[in-house]
């Protein structure tokens, strides 16, 4: 049982990972005898990490063709990111008070190294790593968990945005405003910049989607 879990765990976290960086595209079949033999195991720990991956949005099973990557259409993005902008903004609400000189640092260097990164495959991860440092200390962990699971829904597309469009430059200026409002330890102004962050990441996406 605990190697059948221990390889259920690797598939997700590798299939997650290629998903959510965009190696497997949307609509691409994850068949299990596939998966099986790629990751040399049976298909009871892959269909236990297909069954993950589609609590969480990224994978969906369709009749006849079996576990597939899923999409995201507008209303879904839009609900996605409306969710964003009411739960993100209290977790950083919370946070402020208790963010450390140690802590603000570290979300500074996850700053400028996002800022700096000429690497777009990195700026997803860095993205998140300076997000999550931030909110980290907020207390909130379930509020965290799911604010993670919305990231994974969104985050090839909007790697993909700040490809094609201006985002970095956007997403640098917007970063720089919650650093700034975090350092002066303003718990509203950090809040309302990151509604404001939220918020202008929805339209970029939704425009990059609706084009």
């Amino acid at each position: 049982m605990s190697k059948s879990t221990s390889a259920a765990t690797t598939i997700y976290d590798a299939l997650r990972k290629a998903i959510i960086e965009g190696e497997l595209e949307v609509g691409e079949p994850l068949r299990q005898d596939e998966m099986a033999k790629l990751f040399n195991t049976s298909r009871i720990p892959v269909r236990e990490a297909l069954s993950r991956l589609e609590e969480h949005g990224l994978v969906k099973t369709r009749r006849y063709k079996g576990a597939v990557v899923s999409g995201l259409s507008a209303d879904e993005a839009t609900g996605i990111f409306d969710f964003r902008a009411l739960i993100e903004p209290e977790v950083m609400r919370r946070a402020v008070p208790k963010m450390s000189r140690e802590l603000l640092q570290q979300a500074r260097r996850y700053y400028e190294a996002f800022s700096q990164s000429t690497e777009p495959l990195h700026w997803g991860d860095l993205n998140r790593d300076f997000h999550s440092t931030l909110y980290g200390v907020s207390g909130l962990a379930y509020h965290l968990e799911v604010v993670d699971n919305a990231m994974d829904r969104v985050d090839r597309y909007l790697r993909a945005q700040l490809v094609l469009s201006n985002g970095m430059d956007r997403a640098n200026i917007e970063h720089f405003g919650i650093m700034e409002a975090c350092e002066k330890g303003d718990a509203d102004l950090a809040a309302k910049r990151t509604f404001d962050h939220i918020e202008g990441a929805k339209n970029s996406l939704l425009h990059g989607i609706s084009a």
